[in-house]
């Protein structure tokens, strides 16, 4: 872990648990495209630019969840780079107690306080602003979280953070996390559209066909909504819904599972009723979800 691996003739990244890519803007300066899970991630990047003898220019993070921005406060602290994301992006990184607490809907309690929900804070700017080596291309990709962006580099290679997921993952969580289900298939049609030398998404092994992985994500996106739709052939209030969605998946409950599964099957939801698919109605206190439409 940790090693750095050459892609093109000046596009890197850093093989870790959330794939930390680097571009060589000139023989001393380097960009980074997020920064990893934690402090330690931030240690270990710093020593292999110092090993490299590069200069860090700035930080750009894809989006603000706590594993692709845990290195950026001590990076920032230690080396004085700049961060640029996009606007609501940056509200999580300078706050991250954002994400836990949108997670949960509420103030979040001790245990979703981790540091895989909750980086450090640290200060960021509109990517708008930022002087970016000629020839780098920031290009939106809706659906996972508020504002994620990819970053293309000169060398013609795509760094698409978690727009897509390995098919090691899927088959062992079936559930990645989902925002806005309508944004996320746009995405995927889009990635479908590129052409370049190379794809690295944050979770996944880097590929010169994006496309089988775009199809493995869909397919599977899919299979969820159709499964929701089973599950509420009759009235189903939340919670009935999720332990529904974790017995069929044989998925383990835990705090953060519970927060991160939730919002994405709530945000399945609200996919679903907005086609017409599924109706949410009041009930005895109880705000049930029934299918109207049992096929997508």
């Amino acid at each position: 872990m940790y090693e750095l691996i050459q892609a093109a003739e000046n596009t890197f990244y850093i093989n870790s648990p959330s794939k930390i890519g680097v571009y060589r803007s000139s023989a001393e300066n380097v960009w980074l495209i997020d920064s990893g899970n934690d402090k330690d991630a931030g240690r270990k990047i710093q020593k292999i630019l110092d090993q490299q003898g590069w200069k860090l220019m700035g930080i750009i993070n894809t989006h603000s969840n706590a594993d692709h921005i845990g290195g950026n406060t001590l990076l920032q602290d230690r080396l004085n780079c700049p961060i640029y994301s996009t606007p609501m992006e940056n509200a999580v990184i300078e706050n991250p107690i954002l994400e836990p607490s949108f997670l949960y809907g509420g103030y979040p309690f001790q245990k979703l306080k981790s540091k895989f929900l909750m980086a450090t804070p640290s200060k960021a700017q509109n990517i708008s602003l930022a002087n970016l080596p000629d020839g780098m291309e920031i290009f939106p990709l809706g659906g996972h979280f508020w504002q994620m962006i990819g970053v293309k580099t000169p060398d013609n290679v795509y760094f698409i953070a978690d727009s897509v997921f390995s098919e090691t993952i899927l088959s062992k969580y079936h559930i990645s996390f989902n925002y806005d289900v309508s944004a996320y298939f746009k995405t995927l049609d889009f990635l479908e559209t590129l052409e370049g030398t190379l794809f690295i998404p944050a979770h996944a092994e880097p590929t010169a066909d994006i496309r089988p992985l775009v199809e493995t994500n869909r397919a599977k996106t899919i299979e969820i909504l159709n499964e929701l739709l089973q599950i509420c052939a009759s009235p189903k209030f939340f919670e009935d819904i999720l332990h529904n969605i974790f017995e069929k998946f044989s998925l383990t409950m835990d705090p953060a599972q519970y927060v991160l599964v939730g919002s994405t099957i709530r945000s399945y939801l609200s996919y679903l009723c907005d086609m017409g698919k599924i109706e949410a109605f009041v009930e005895n206190n109880y705000l049930f979800w029934k299918t109207t439409e049992p096929s997508l």
